[in-house]
């Protein structure tokens, strides 16, 4: 029934709603973010955040956690045992209600993590529906891998679970006015679910999709899209591993084999590289502040995870109370407010708009030096980054379309390019709107 009919909206085009092009996304983990780990004591949050340029908040799982396999003490945020219920230990739904209500009256947009691939061993459809789920060859509840222990995994050939999962989402809609969904492992998932999941819910409202994948396929249906391979090669130049030239060429490939429309999140953490491969201190040294620089001016959406603002080196631990240890003072807050405030209100930085040309630009230290334009009419924004140790690096740019007034974004003064020499420190950045 629900293949067939999917197979009528295979032509319809999605759009994202037009408020996604220029935001940013900022990740809450609200079991680590403070010692009570609750909704309510995050809130107390919010006038920062806001005041940071924080424009679109994304929770991480807030359904209760499985007790049957799980890991740890608290277990796994996406082993969910019922996704219509709150997980206790955040609260209670008014709580969310309340807390919902004041970051929509902040202009802030809310996206709730859905784990559609897998639940818990004790997921309440594991007694009222076991046809939803995949079985072994003993007709037993299945891991989607060995290693996945803690939930299992669901059995997207019976069409009454799609009907059930999309009423599930539709809650969150309905009950609690949520804005989108953040979709976890969703290439793990058939591609025609999301499609008549989207195709039912768009009835409902205009919702943001962003996709953890890099199947560019799931365009069809999302808005957005993970850079993995960017991450990797980013932590791969810290390593030197790479060069210039191999961040160069991961930036071109995405340009060539993505829709010129789609939306990629750029991010130098989130909570699974935090917690399994450590912060971006470790991953990226020196050069984190730099690639961050690059999250928020490339073609794309950037994303902060909770904690980066201090910033946080610790990591913190996944099936375990572990708050960060946030100290009172906020280092990185005015450098993000800064880049995440430029990515809003400068045209030439809009995610997906094919009007914008993006373009590398040819200094004379191109083997130190990433840099780039992006270009909407006579609107622009140059980023030089020097991904090198060498202090006072001195380097010049005769591409001719560096000309010319620009402003500084860091000392907001006005100054010529057309034919400077400019200096940057190790590991620094340059930023240049017109």
């Amino acid at each position: 029934m629900i293949t067939n009919s999917v197979s009528l909206f295979m032509s319809l085009s999605f759009k994202p709603p037009a408020w996604a092009h220029p935001t940013n996304v900022y990740e809450v983990n609200v079991r680590q973010y403070t010692p009570e780990g609750t909704l309510n004591a995050f809130a107390s949050h919010l006038p920062r955040l806001k005041d940071m340029g924080v424009e679109t908040l994304w929770f991480m799982p807030l359904q209760p956690i499985g007790k049957r396999h799980r890991k740890g003490t608290l277990g796994s945020y996406y082993s969910i045992s019922d996704y219509i219920s709150l997980n206790p230990e955040y609260g209670t739904f008014d709580d969310l209600a309340v807390l919902i209500d004041e970051i929509h009256s902040n202009d802030m947009k809310v996206i709730i993590d859905w784990v559609a691939n897998h639940t818990a061993w004790d997921h309440v459809w594991t007694l009222t529906r076991p046809d939803f789920f995949s079985k072994d060859d003993h007709g037993n509840f299945r891991p989607p891998y060995p290693d996945w222990s803690d939930v299992i995994h669901l059995n997207y050939q019976n069409d009454e679970l799609w009907i059930a999962m999309v009423d599930d989402m539709k809650f969150w809609i309905d009950n609690f006015g949520i804005d989108g969904f953040r979709c976890d492992m969703a290439h793990l998932v058939p591609l025609d679910f999301w499609r008549h999941a989207r195709t039912r819910l768009d009835k409902e409202k205009k919702l943001f999709w962003l996709a953890e994948t890099e199947d560019v396929h799931y365009h069809d249906v999302f808005d957005a899209s993970y850079t993995w391979e960017f991450l990797h090669k980013m932590e791969s130049y810290w390593r030197r591993e790479t060069d210039i030239k191999g961040i160069i060429d991961v930036l071109q490939r995405y340009e060539n084999s993505f829709p010129k429309k789609a939306l990629r999140v750029f991010f130098t953490s989130n909570h699974d590289e935090n917690s399994h491969s450590g912060s971006e201190y470790e991953r990226m040294g020196h050069a984190a502040k730099a690639f961050a620089v690059f999250c928020s001016t490339w073609n794309g959406i950037p994303l902060i995870y909770s904690g980066q603002e201090m910033p946080n080196t610790h990591r913190l631990k996944f099936f375990e109370k572990d708050a960060i240890p946030w100290t009172g003072t906020f280092g990185l807050h005015n450098f993000y407010k800064t880049f995440l405030k430029l990515h809003s209100y400068h045209p030439a930085l809009c995610a997906g708009d094919e009007t914008i040309d993006t373009f590398f630009i040819s200094t004379s230290e191109n083997d130190r030096i990433l840099s780039y334009m992006r270009r909407k009419g006579e609107r622009a924004v140059v980023t030089f980054l020097n991904l090198s140790s060498d202090n006072g690096l001195e380097f010049k740019v005769p591409d001719e379309r560096i000309s010319g007034k620009f402003k500084n974004i860091l000392t907001e003064e006005l100054e010529d390019l057309t034919g400077r020499t400019l200096v940057i420190n190790a590991w620094d950045y340059l930023v240049y709107e017109k």
